[in-house]
């Protein structure tokens, strides 16, 4: 009998980085159907019944909406696939598959990670395929008076990624530029004033949420995902009590900007359905969700760089 088909695509978040060297366990799945019928060695497989083929998709945290959205238009177009998407951290994941979780296509928040799986034969060059800008961060109701990225000092809870992490190294080379604007020792003052380095933009955006932080630097889209008051540019944001959370962007002047790069495992069993997901992101229907999400096109003539 056919397996009923699921309502979305299913959505695989990796667990404790203490799970990392043993990747069928650092998994936590849920689904809006029934469950996947495992093979002998625990995936599963295509059956004569036509039940339908796996595509494993691991992709920077920034990215879930987009991708659980794209992955929705994706199985309209191609029935006989799910879409089976794994979010995290971009340095989590890429750990994940050197250590061999199966991932058919991969989705880096920074090229380094995609490439650096590129030069040891694990995944194809990547192309770009969007960008993203950077946000500050703030709890509705304010309480450090934080209106601009240059107010930052003034935070007695800072929050941002951890070095290793796309977003918290974007952070960082953002606060070092940021001594054009604001002095030479904003970049120190600021770093002072950290209290936790997460280990994906979505944790240091929830630390804020929760109250934890009286500020934090994460992605634009992930600002634009929680549905934050946004300032215009640098400007002072409207007073609002209602606001669960405030957004204001870092200076575009400071050049900070990440490159998100997509790549095809180099031996996988489905390499055309894992090409046909990586055309379907590049496509014009793939920008448009993007654009929807916040993130920004790739640049024109961008070229894929191995």
């Amino acid at each position: 009998m056919t397996r009923r088909r699921r309502a979305s695509a299913v959505t695989r978040r990796v667990g404790a980085v203490a799970s990392l060297l043993a990747p069928a366990a650092a998994f936590v799945a849920w689904s809006c159907g029934g469950e996947p019928r495992p093979g002998s060695d625990g995936e599963r497989r295509p059956g004569s019944d036509g039940e339908r083929r796996e595509l494993t998709v691991f992709a920077a945290s920034s990215l879930a909406e987009a991708f659980q959205e794209l992955a929705l238009g994706f199985e309209r177009r191609r029935p006989e696939l799910d879409v089976v998407l794994a979010f995290a951290g971009s340095q989590v994941l890429r750990l994940q598959i050197e250590h061999g979780a199966a991932a058919h296509v991969f989705a880096s928040a920074d090229l380094e990670h995609a490439r650096a799986l590129a030069e040891i034969g694990l995944m194809t060059a990547p192309r770009v395929f969007a960008t993203n800008a950077l946000a500050v961060i703030v709890p509705g109701d304010n309480p450090a008076r934080i209106e601009s990225f240059g107010d930052l000092p003034r935070a007695q809870r800072l929050v941002l990624g951890a070095a290793a992490v796309p977003v918290g190294a974007y952070a960082r080379q953002a606060l070092s530029q940021a001594a054009v604007h604001y002095g030479a020792t904003f970049e120190a003052s600021a770093l002072a004033r950290v209290v936790s380095h997460e280990n994906s933009a979505r944790l240091a955006r929830t630390r804020v949420e929760m109250g934890e932080a009286d500020a934090g630097i994460v992605y634009r889209t992930d600002a634009v995902a929680a549905g934050a008051l946004w300032a215009r540019g640098d400007a002072r944001a409207e007073p609002s009590g209602a606001a669960k959370m405030r957004a204001m962007p870092v200076p575009a002047s400071l050049g900070v900007r990440a490159e998100y790069g997509i790549a095809v495992a180099a031996r996988a069993a489905v390499h055309a359905d894992a090409e046909a997901w990586v055309e379907f992101v590049l496509s014009a229907e793939g920008r448009r969700v993007l654009i929807r999400r916040g993130f920004g096109a790739a640049r024109p003539g961008a070229e894929d760089r191995p």
